[in-house]
This record gives structure tokens, sequence and C-alpha cells, in this order.
């Protein structure tokens, strides 16, 4: 794959979906390889930091990814740069994200990153009222 189409990838698995007339910002690591779902996660910010701050919703599915330490510092450190215009963030299939990663990425980030067996229960959760239950 040229670096190109390889670049074109990584931006199709990060985009605007709609859901009850709001806007989520889609970000899919499903079945990605740790190299990849570094990849994606360095990519996010160019797409949430140019958005008004405190206002994004962000969908991750991490359906059958996988990971590693540089996957996990690389994530850490796009929740941070993100965090000002994130106003909830949802995670689904989480099955392989381990424990310790899942925490220290929500210590490291100082954001609620709440996990949901579903896309359905996500998507409700997200345009729902509540800022940050």
């Amino acid at each position: 794959m040229s670096k190109e189409s390889t670049a074109r990838a990584i931006l199709d698995r990060i985009r605007f979906i709609n859901h009850l007339g709001k806007q989520i910002i889609f970000v899919d690591f499903s079945n990605c390889k740790a190299n990849e779902v570094e990849k994606i996660a360095r990519a996010t910010p160019d797409h949430i930091m140019v958005q008004p701050r405190g206002s994004v919703l962000v969908l991750s599915d991490f359906t059958g990814a996988t990971f590693d330490r540089e996957a996990l510092r690389t994530m850490k450190e796009s929740a941070v740069f993100n965090k000002p215009f994130v106003k909830k963030s949802a995670l689904m299939g989480t099955e392989n994200f381990p424990t310790k990663f899942y925490e220290e990425l929500k210590s490291f980030s100082r954001r609620e990153l709440r996990i949901f067996k579903t896309r359905e229960e996500a998507l409700a959760w997200l345009v729902g009222d509540s800022a940050g239950a």
C-alpha cells in the first residue's frame, strides 16, 4: 500500500456521523493492529481541534483492535490535546482493551471515557442532555 493510500485509509476511519440531528465524530479503530491504532489516534486531533471548544461528541470503536505501549501513549496524548474540545466520549468494543490501559488513559487525559456494549447505547448516551452523566 502506498503512503498516500495508507493516509487515506487512516482518514477514512475518522468521520462524522449523524444521530438524532447531532454530529458525532466516529473514530473506527475496529480490527486494527497496534500500529494502525497509533496512526489513527495521532490523526484524531486534526479533526477534533478544529471544532468549537466543549462541543465535540466522540464515539470510538475498538472492536477487534490490538494495542501496545506505543499505541496507548499516542492515544493518551491525543486525548489530552482533544480535551478542551470534547463534550463527551463513548467507547465500545473494548473487550480487547486491557483494563490497565483504560485506567491509564482516563487518568492521564482527565476525561470521562464511558464504555458501552453496543453502538446504540453509546449513541443514545452521547446525544442525551446530561453533559457528563
